[in-house]
């Protein structure tokens, strides 16, 4: 699933014409690159929620013969529904019986998907890193989300009531997870609106959330104008080392 739904606030004024989604790097829309790069790694069933200029994705994507795949749109016109709320709005389109990677529309990585289907099923798996932010996801030795904090703040979030932060590991979220099916069900009792962290830490004392971390992950976030040059070259580098 590409989210693909969001408002593109930091990349204004383009996206006071087009979706973020659209936005050029390196010749090409940011959507390109990640559906470039899932169609790479073998998958062929793609969910891409819309929302902010709706039409131009489905357009856009409807010009390109859907690159060849089975891309199915999550409809999210009426009203924005966050990560979470998103991913259980468009829980029909999915495979039941597949794991479903989710990927943010604005990132570029060297992340290779298919090591991602190596590991031991737990039932979320976080793509995380040693990364500089104000917040972060905490990991027990065994790489079990345990809870998330807010440096600048302070503020601790946690199933656990007497965790302790500084006894955990601290990693930075990538904006791509992978979910299996069996959590389904738990979704039916979140509410309409909801982040996909909110879930993970309601659960994450009866899941197995289980943190990735790529010690070589190159990660860039394509969120903000002052960052698109720098994307441009980025996205140069990944595409030469294909």
């Amino acid at each position: 699933m590409i989210f693909a739904a969001g408002l593109g606030t930091r990349l204004k004024p383009l996206t006071d014409t087009m979706p973020k989604a659209l936005v050029r790097v390196g010749g090409q829309p940011l959507i390109w690159h990640v559906i470039m790069k899932l169609k790479a790694a073998g998958y062929e069933r793609i969910v891409v929620n819309v929302h902010h200029f709706a039409q131009q994705i489905i357009d856009y994507l409807q010009a390109n013969d859907n690159f060849g795949l089975d891309i199915r749109i999550s409809d999210e016109t009426s009203g924005l529904l966050e990560t979470g709320g998103g991913i259980k709005k468009a829980m029909p389109l999915f495979d039941p019986s597949e794991p479903i990677l989710i990927h943010n529309v604005d990132i570029l990585s060297n992340l290779d998907f298919n090591s991602l289907s190596m590991v031991a099923p737990p039932d979320a798996l976080l793509v995380v890193s040693q990364r500089n932010t104000k917040r972060y996801l905490l990991f027990d030795d065994e790489m079990i989300l345990d809870g998330w904090t807010n440096i600048e703040t302070g503020e601790v979030r946690s199933p656990y009531p007497a965790l302790d932060p500084t006894d955990l590991k601290r990693l930075a979220f990538s904006g791509i997870h992978m979910i299996w099916p069996r959590l389904f069900p738990l979704f039916q009792d979140m509410p309409e609106h909801f982040g996909i962290i909110d879930f993970y830490l309601k659960y994450c004392h009866q899941c197995a959330f289980l943190g990735y971390e790529k010690k070589d992950l190159r990660l860039m976030d394509v969120g903000k104008l002052d960052t698109l040059d720098q994307a441009e070259s980025f996205a140069s580098s990944l595409n030469s080392k294909i």
